[in-house]
């Protein structure tokens, strides 16, 4: 399976007063390493939105913090598809700072109709690719 990989930096505005970054912002990190992930496959969410009527939208998270980033930090933000549906995928996500893993979680994607917000397919141009990454 392959695992893509993300570098971030964390500035002030990731962080609380103490300098530690805030839980909430390692859902903003995984969010921009999907979004990058995704552009590694020549695929822009506005694109996507645009030509398929399609995007994806947050359905499900759960992520667990093991050990705090700190302001000026560089991390690296992992995403690794776990299932892979018609209409939605669960990724697995890690923030690593060098060799030590700072937070993991799973986010559940779902691809719905821009015009309706329901449930549609994930286009087929996004399916074969992916696929071919598993």
């Amino acid at each position: 399976m392959n695992t893509f990989r993300f570098a971030i930096r964390c500035y002030w505005e990731d962080t609380d007063a103490g300098g530690i970054v805030f839980y909430a912002n390692y859902l903003k990190f995984f969010e921009r390493a999907r979004t990058e992930w995704l552009r590694s496959f020549d695929f822009g969410q506005e694109r996507m939105k645009q030509e398929q009527g399609a995007m994806f939208v947050v359905s499900e998270t759960s992520v667990r913090y093991l050990s705090p980033a700190r302001l000026d930090d560089l991390l690296h933000i992992t995403v690794e598809v776990r299932e892979f549906g018609r209409a939605s995928m669960l990724v697995f996500q890690q923030a690593w700072r060098g060799d030590c893993l700072l937070a993991e979680g799973t986010i559940r994607i779902g691809c719905v109709s821009a015009a309706t917000l329901k449930p549609t397919r994930i286009p087929v141009s996004i399916v074969e690719v992916v696929n071919k990454s598993l």
